[in-house]
């Protein structure tokens, strides 16, 4: 019943064309949703307030409230503390002599006491619909802005992680002689006001300052604003496209490039002569008005010449004439398009026109369309390698969407250089069609994905992005590199993908309630890969630092405690089996300093024991792998200068060194199959040929070497931060 009440006060300051509620109907709202709030009388004339005070008792507040009021303070519009009937009428006259403020209602409260003030409320994201805000309040809102977000519905999962996700939530705990705060009260209250901002739409905001925490805990409402928006515009989405309309883009058996070149340097040149060369065992055709011979193969000068059924249309013609494409390509039973032309909604107001004129002729005949403006797409499992870049990465479970084509196929090539095994990759260009919303769902089904790696500007449907994004992060780690994100970002990506970039700070408490692994620089983006498809997750954040050198240590351990990882304190026994290899001088702490020792079986036996110690959740190695440049510089320092060792011997050693590492590896790679705890590389030096990743045949995990302590340190700790969200939301 109090719903269909709330339902009545929107409808009407709807009919009033009204923009907020005052603080009466605002506080209304609120109860009927089980949150509390001081109880207000509003007051007619002075003559009541002798009654009111008998009745109500001493302190008292004053306010003069109406719904085109928002800050009453800055008015002079509250008077707080009032402890005399003399007082509490003198208020009275002060505000009733500024109804010209807009002053409707002259309403008294009880003055609560508390120390502690929050805020807490609601808002719409033009990109994610309702989100839920909590954070210190009263006159440090705006201030100090320690606030966190939430995206609704909230769970009550997500209301306890707003809750301890602010700067100031010591201030939730036992403070100065008052008691620590009701926190299911508070979560219902968050809960509550989820519940509103899913229920009524018209209510664009929530804004409840202050959030006052009495003495004995309980959190209660002292005043709140509720704002309007009435004349609201229906948002439309992209229809979602099903993973099974995805799969003949990436497993297609026959292939036509339409726009086919003999020319070097033309997309319809570079395209086909990837997938050629790359392996592609599928039938592949071309077409060209102009008829001859491209890649040694004849040339269709027209679609309809072609044979039926044909599963993807790789089109590289002039924006002009692909509208009329599609209905050719209909009738030949063609249904998927990838559509690297641009000059459609990149370019301005025209383009967007066309592009919407694209989309509806290609519903209309059943055609799915990847792009326009795309540089293309891979999947190394079908050798079907048809980008814009003569890049063939190897097969793997990483897989790859960006929204900039560039972007994508350098931090493809990047991957391929690192060792980084690939599932699929596709540059999508301006989303005509297919979102990255649809490659998301995609990948949750894709039993051969592991990883996801994303590079975003924007996104077309906000909500379904983080509820398919939640979903995916659940078995899979997302890891996310945005763009947009600077004023000049935002204005870049404008131009580039025609979509506005969305609110940062709302976008980056998507990314942390959705489980999604948001970095800061594209080789974040590849380190966390490597990691997440090789290593075991930490199931813990103690770490073991073993280092060749004490400074090492010390930098290591100071990264550590940057990102929220801490090191684990030795237990006598294992630092008496540390003895055993050590000088006495060794530090006998954590990091373990091998002191310089070169003996190449030390390490492998103290990793071990380390591995197999319960107090231990990941360890971090600086300098055992990489010692064979230093080697290979010492050894060629050595002939140039002693005649007394032949090249003979000196060879022997290098390659012993080499040998030693390639064994540390496959060690390594055993070990953290056998206890199921990462162990992450640091190299002492670097080559040309190193790569961060390094398969051992037959094993389920992989050996990984970082250039840098802070990009091995980063890796584990996102890696236990993304243990730690699927732990939680298995609770």
């Amino acid at each position: 019943m109090s719903k269909e009440i709330v339902a009545q006060v929107l409808e009407k300051a709807k009919k009033q064309k009204l923009t907020a509620l005052d603080e009466v109907d605002s506080k209304f709202i609120l109860r009927s949703f089980n949150i509390p709030c001081v109880q207000d009388i509003e007051v007619y004339n002075i003559e009541q307030l002798e009654d009111i005070v008998q009745r109500v008792g001493f302190p008292l507040v004053l306010k003069g409230v109406g719904s085109h009021i928002t800050h009453k303070s800055e008015l002079g519009l509250v008077c707080t503390n009032l402890n005399t009937l003399e007082d509490v009428k003198q208020a009275f006259k002060d505000i009733n002599s500024k109804r010209d403020f807009g002053v409707e209602r002259i309403i008294v409260e009880s003055h609560i006491k508390g120390s502690r003030e929050f805020v807490a409320g609601i808002f719409r994201d033009p990109d994610f619909g309702p989100v839920v805000m909590f954070g210190l309040g009263g006159i440090y809102t705006e201030a100090l802005e320690d606030i966190s977000l939430k995206l609704c519905p909230l769970t009550h999962k997500d209301a306890l992680d707003l809750i301890e996700e602010i700067r100031a939530k010591k201030l939730l705990g036992d403070f100065r002689g008052e008691r620590v705060v009701d926190k299911k009260q508070l979560v219902d209250i968050l809960i509550g006001l989820s519940k509103i901002a899913l229920e009524f739409e018209d209510i664009k905001e929530i804004d409840i300052n202050p959030l006052v925490v009495t003495s004995d805990g309980k959190p209660i409402a002292v005043d709140c604003l509720i704002g309007l928006d009435m004349d609201k515009k229906t948002r439309k989405y992209p229809d979602p496209v099903l993973p099974s309309r995805l799969e003949k883009f990436f497993y297609p058996n026959s292939v036509v490039f339409i726009g086919a070149s003999a020319k070097l340097g033309k997309w319809g040149h570079l395209l086909p002569t990837n997938v050629l060369s790359g392996g592609y065992k599928g039938d592949v055709y071309f077409v060209n008005s102009k008829g001859g011979k491209v890649l040694g193969r004849e040339v269709y000068t027209s679609v309809s010449d072609l044979p039926d059924n044909i599963d993807l249309a790789v089109v590289t013609i002039p924006a002009k004439f692909v509208l009329d494409l599609i209905s050719e390509l209909a009738e030949k039973n063609i249904r998927h398009m990838l559509l690297i032309a641009s000059g459609f909604g990149e370019t301005g107001d025209e383009g967007k026109k066309r592009q919407a004129q694209l989309v509806e002729t290609a519903k209309k005949y059943g055609v799915v369309i990847i792009g326009p403006n795309t540089m293309g797409l891979c999947n190394p499992h079908a050798d079907f390698h048809c980008i814009g870049t003569l890049v063939q990465p190897r097969p793997g479970s990483t897989a790859m969407v960006s929204q900039s084509g560039n972007m994508g196929v350098q931090l493809l090539s990047f991957a391929d250089q690192q060792g980084i095994g690939i599932r699929g990759f596709c540059g999508s260009g301006n989303e005509a069609m297919v979102c990255i919303e649809d490659y998301l769902e995609a990948f949750s089904k894709d039993e051969l994905t592991g990883t996801v790696m994303v590079y975003v500007e924007s996104v077309k449907n906000g909500k379904r992005f983080f509820d398919v994004s939640r979903k995916v992060s659940k078995d899979k780690p997302i890891i996310l590199l945005k763009g947009g994100e600077t004023k000049a970002g935002i204005k870049a990506a404008t131009t580039h993908t025609g979509a506005m970039a969305s609110n940062v700070r709302v976008f980056n408490a998507m990314c942390k309630q959705a489980g999604i692994l948001k970095v800061d620089a594209p080789t974040d983006l590849l380190d966390l890969a490597a990691s997440f498809s090789s290593l075991p997750l930490p199931k813990g954040n103690k770490v073991v630092i073993i280092t060749l050198g004490g400074g090492w240590g010390v930098i290591t351990a100071d990264l550590c405690a940057k990102y929220g990882l801490e090191l684990a304190e030795l237990p006598k026994e294992l630092i008496e089996f540390i003895d055993e290899f050590l000088p006495d001088f060794w530090s006998r702490t954590n990091p373990i300093d091998l002191v310089g020792k070169w003996d190449i079986e030390i390490p492998k036996k103290i990793l071990e024991k380390v591995l197999k110690w319960d107090g231990c959740d990941a360890v971090i190695n600086l300098g055992i792998l990489g010692r064979k440049y230093f080697m290979e510089k010492y050894t060629s320092s050595i002939e140039r200068s002693d005649p007394s060792y032949t090249r003979e011997f000196l060879d022997q050693v290098r390659n012993m060194v080499d040998k030693f590492e390639q064994d540390f590896i496959e060690v390594t790679v055993k070990m953290m199959a056998e206890y199921k705890k990462p162990i992450f590389g640091v190299r002492l030096n670097t080559g040309l040929d190193d790569k961060t990743i390094y398969e051992v045949k037959g094993a389920p995990y992989k050996g990984v070497c970082y250039n840098s302590p802070e990009d091995a340190v980063k890796a584990c700790a996102r890696m236990y931060e993304y243990f730690m969200w699927t732990h939680k939301r298995g609770e």
